[in-house]
């Protein structure tokens, strides 16, 4: 079973679709946060950002930066509101990037997340750790 952005990038569904390229689909939200609220998702499945190959990252980031000036130019947005959720609260299991207009005073307001503290010496071994799986050589 396919889900369905890969039925929107094959046809099976309809989208408001803005932008389409050999790799890429991008067509607005059907729940918008605000109207024209984008979404830009690679045309075969991809489940998340970390499945993403690097061949695909420069275009996908390329026509995310297109996606968010049009959004000012056509709609008058002063700004936009970039995301990608990956897994938790991936409402869609195929990865995609959100692309929200954003205008001072819109009410949309930032997350509200609960925070934490290191233990000493926690932060740098945590640092470290990350650091080696960024460059295991």
């Amino acid at each position: 079973m396919t889900d369905v952005f890969c039925q929107i990038a094959s046809g099976e569904v309809s989208a408001a679709v803005v932008a389409r390229t050999d790799n890429l689909i991008a067509f607005l939200d059907h729940r918008p946060v605000f109207k024209g609220h984008t979404l830009i998702a690679p045309i075969r499945h991809i489940d998340t950002l970390l499945d993403l190959p690097n061949t695909l990252m420069t275009p996908l980031l390329s026509l995310t930066q297109q996606v968010a000036g049009a959004l000012v130019d056509a709609l008058g947005a002063q700004g936009s509101f970039v995301a990608i959720n990956n897994v938790v609260s991936q409402s869609v299991p195929h990865l995609h990037v959100h692309v929200v207009p954003r205008t001072k005073g819109d009410g949309l307001r930032g997350f509200f997340w609960p925070r934490t503290r290191y233990a000493a010496g926690e932060i740098e071994a945590y640092a470290k750790l990350i650091a080696e799986a960024l460059n295991p050589d």
